[in-house]
């Protein structure tokens, strides 16, 4: 009997420590009050969570919680991360002249945008690590150059959605004094306003909304097929991607999103696109339907009627298990048929974004 308390009390004392444990500020806070009540009314709000367009299953046919386990832990690729470190530079934000029309790739899925005088930051992510504790999921060698020092004001900071990879709770709390506007989908707002956000600097969306930013700036949210959660309960919070109307250009800026219908949909709605921003990267059989497949992407551009492609959601994270360099070499290959204009910039170059004629090197060959 006295083993049997014992016992107990262990259990009791590892449910209560992963009780306080989750109950940390980076873990973000579930949507409630006001906010619930307009999540709630969402269309794709359905059985208390929100839903992807099209039947999206966690794991592909045949795939389970343990096959897929069993991988991750026990048949990594030794190249998984690299060991040489990431070729990067570093462009002065601080001093760039407001006139440039320029974009900076941070590694994975964060980028600084300058467009015709304003500023944009997508999805930022540095502070070393995508992850709620600081040991995991950190960058590779070389790609952890900027931190939220190097950013100027920012006019309007995106977040596609509110996983770890592109909500980063030291990021964005850090970036706080420096953000104007906040533009994120259904329930990300209440992470923000719980790290300190004032809710009047937070712009929610559902799909398919228009937001009138002024000057001939529009932001429209669009879907995307993927998912969200910071914790134990999933999709409280709605996943999106971005169509950016600027006076001169016109942008898809992708969140996570697996292929389907929804591409062309927004290509015929809003296309031809001057830039699409697709994830290309952290993909895997087993989970097909949330991250595009290699050779999905360049039918993604396609439907989008893209005259140029910029890959991200890899060179800097090991959230997969493919090769690092994967991802780029795939779809390098693929496009030897398809030639459409990819532009593959390092970390921290500058992206001219109105030079269609700019060059860039296959940086990741070489790397180990």
């Amino acid at each position: 009997m006295k083993y049997w308390y014992i016992l107990v009390g262990i259990i009791f004392l590892i449910i209560m420590s992963a009780f306080i444990f989750l109950k940390q500020a980076q873990f973000g806070k579930l949507p409630s009050g006001a906010r619930l009540e307009r999540v709630k009314k969402s269309p794709n709000y359905r059985n208390g969570a929100f839903q992807n367009e099209s039947v999206t299953p966690d794991l592909t046919d045949g795939a389970t919680y343990f096959s897929v386990s069993k991988e991750f832990f026990f048949g990594k690729n030794a190249r998984v991360s690299p060991t040489d470190s990431i070729p990067s530079t570093k462009t002065n934000l601080l001093t760039l002249d407001s006139q440039q029309d320029v974009l900076v790739w941070f590694g994975h899925s964060s980028y600084f945008m300058q467009i015709d005088g304003t500023r944009f930051l997508v999805d930022p992510v540095l502070s070393g690590a995508a992850s709620p504790v600081s040991f995991t999921t950190k960058a590779f060698k070389g790609t952890d150059r900027y931190t939220p020092d190097d950013l100027p004001e920012i006019d309007y900071l995106l977040i596609s959605h509110d996983h770890y990879d592109h909500l980063d709770y030291k990021t964005i709390v850090k970036l706080q004094p420096k953000v104007k506007q906040v533009i994120c989908g259904l329930g990300t707002g209440e992470h923000l306003e719980y790290w300190g956000y004032d809710v009047s600097k937070i712009m929610e969306k559902d799909w398919n909304e228009e937001i009138d930013l002024g000057n001939g700036f529009t932001v429209h949210t669009v879907p995307a097929r993927h998912f969200s959660g910071r914790s134990l309960k999933r999709n409280q919070a709605l996943w999106t991607s971005f169509v950016l109307r600027t006076p001169t250009q016109k942008l898809f800026i992708g969140g996570d999103s697996g292929y389907d219908k929804h591409f062309a949909k927004i290509g015929e709605k809003f296309g031809p696109f001057d830039l699409v921003i697709l994830e290309n990267g952290q993909y895997n059989k087993s989970w097909k339907y949330i991250h595009m497949l290699p050779g999905q992407i360049l039918q993604a551009a396609q439907d989008l009627k893209a005259k140029r492609i910029f890959p991200v959601h890899s060179g800097k994270f090991a959230l997969g298990l493919h090769a690092w360099d994967e991802p780029l070499k795939l779809l390098m290959e693929d496009n030897k048929t398809e030639n459409l204009k990819i532009i593959t910039p390092i970390i921290g170059e500058q992206v001219n974004l109105k030079d269609t004629t700019q060059q860039f090197s296959q940086w990741w060959l070489g790397v180990n």
